[in-house]
């Protein structure tokens, strides 16, 4: 059994002198491949600044990987240098697939956690999965030290499955593994040049928000695309099959999928468009709020009271937006105030603009201004108008503490302000009928 031969020879090992020269290799590797990773690690947190930012996986760092690959050449080196000198190698032959293992986990652990967990948030599904392949990994290392491996790929190389009147239309489990394998392996590659080239581009401030974010969505697709063509090319599938399918999904966008398939173009409409960029405040029918993701399928917009909304693209294009930061941010809010009849407007008028001047958020370009609306029933209708750069903060903030200062004005006697008129015949006759209904039952008593 390979089992029973690998436990001779290492049970040889242990009595010959050079075994010592095997265990001292195999932690001299160790020891320098982990100083190596964290020589690398120092250096780069010096060259990117005292915040130790490195490539961050979500989590971990990619010097995780470097140092069990480290480990992994020098017990190659290693293993050349005590053949040469004859000495026996079959501890460092075990030692080499272990801590390739464990290379091949952190690797897939890193594009995983480059991919799905850039902010530092792991799912439970994420974590369930990493467990359940470094458990498979290890247990496709346990079987290849013991010499199971052929046996078992042997076994899946002979049992074909056939889809097809001809014979030779078949295909074996080791073909299927291998396609799912390399189908998988791509895509990790391809989602993690995605995720790269979606960080350098959110770098570039020389170009739009939007841009950016449609040229990082287009690079993603089409890296995704290429990474499934290429893996199947590799495992000898014929890619003209693909057309009947190409059109087959075709027809099925075209019956049943119109309006996802609608809102998928109208998104990148409106990235590449730009008349809507990642922090702009809109209205959209009733919903308003600020632009917190611009995706390729909907938008989310969050409202002041801090509720997000999920908007499909479509409704974006079709319909009517106000977007109060399309080519500026500066918005214009108002509060009205009637005055008495008899006040002296002229001085009435600058001493509520000056409540205004010198308020938190509001701008001194363009001023505060006011102007006689109309005259109204009660008194002079004004309107006290000024500007603020920063709509997705509201505008009630504002107006209150502005009204909180005009209060002030009033309680200290400068301002009257106009109450509603009230006809004195009108009263007088309404008191009259209620003395009479009064008065009337007392004299029939």
């Amino acid at each position: 059994m390979p089992l029973t031969n690998l436990i001779d020879d290492l049970l040889d090992d242990l009595s010959r002198p050079g075994m010592p020269w095997q265990v001292g290799s195999i932690v001299a590797a160790i020891l320098f491949g982990w100083l190596s990773a964290q020589l690398v690690r120092v250096w780069w947190r010096r060259r990117r600044g005292e915040d130790g930012s490195l490539l961050h996986t979500g989590v971990e760092s990619f010097t995780r990987v470097v140092a069990p690959l480290l480990v992994v050449g020098l017990l190659y080196l290693a293993q050349v240098v005590l053949t040469k000198t004859h000495f026996h190698t079959n501890i460092v032959k075990v030692a080499i697939p272990v801590f390739w293992s464990l290379a091949a986990i952190r690797l897939v652990f890193y594009l995983l956690r480059r991919v799905f967990a850039r902010r530092g948030h792991l799912g439970q599904t994420l974590v369930t999965f990493e467990k359940i392949f470094a458990l498979v990994a290890w247990l496709a290392v346990a079987l290849y030290i013991t010499g199971l491996w052929p046996d078992i790929f042997d076994f899946l190389d002979s049992y074909k499955i056939q889809f097809g009147p001809k014979k030779s239309n078949s295909v074996t489990l080791a073909d299927i593994a291998q396609a799912v394998a390399s189908v998988v392996v791509m895509l990790m590659l391809a989602l993690w040049a995605g995720a790269a080239l979606e960080e350098r581009l959110m770098g570039v401030h020389a170009l739009h928000s939007s841009l950016r974010v449609a040229l990082a969505r287009l690079g993603r697709a089409l890296m995704i695309v290429g990474a499934v063509l290429l893996s199947l090319n590799l495992v000898g599938i014929d890619l003209t099959v693909l057309s009947v399918f190409g059109g087959a999904l075709g027809v099925g966008l075209g019956l049943g999928m119109q309006r996802i398939a609608s809102n998928y173009v109208s998104g990148f409409i409106i990235l590449l468009e730009r008349s809507l960029s990642i922090g702009d405040m809109i209205t959209v029918s009733t919903f308003t709020g600020k632009v917190t993701q611009i995706n390729t399928r909907y938008t989310v917009l969050q409202g002041l009271d801090g509720v997000e909304t999920v908007l499909p693209n479509e409704l974006l294009i079709s319909g009517p937006v106000q977007n109060q930061s399309l080519t500026t941010r500066r918005v214009r809010a108002s509060t009205k105030i009637t005055v008495a009849y008899g006040s002296d407007l002229e001085q009435v008028m600058p001493q509520l603009v000056a409540q205004a001047v010198g308020t938190p958020r509001v701008l001194e370009d363009p001023a505060p201004g006011i102007s006689l609306s109309r005259f109204g029933p009660d008194g002079y209708e004004l309107d006290l108008g000024f500007w603020i750069a920063d709509p997705e903060n509201g505008q009630g903030g504002v107006v209150s503490e502005i009204n909180k200062k005009i209060y002030a004005l009033v309680q200290s006697g400068d301002i009257k302000l106009g109450y509603p008129s009230v006809d004195t015949r009108l009263l007088d006759s309404h008191i009259a009928s209620v003395v009479a209904r009064i008065t009337q039952p007392a004299q029939n008593s």
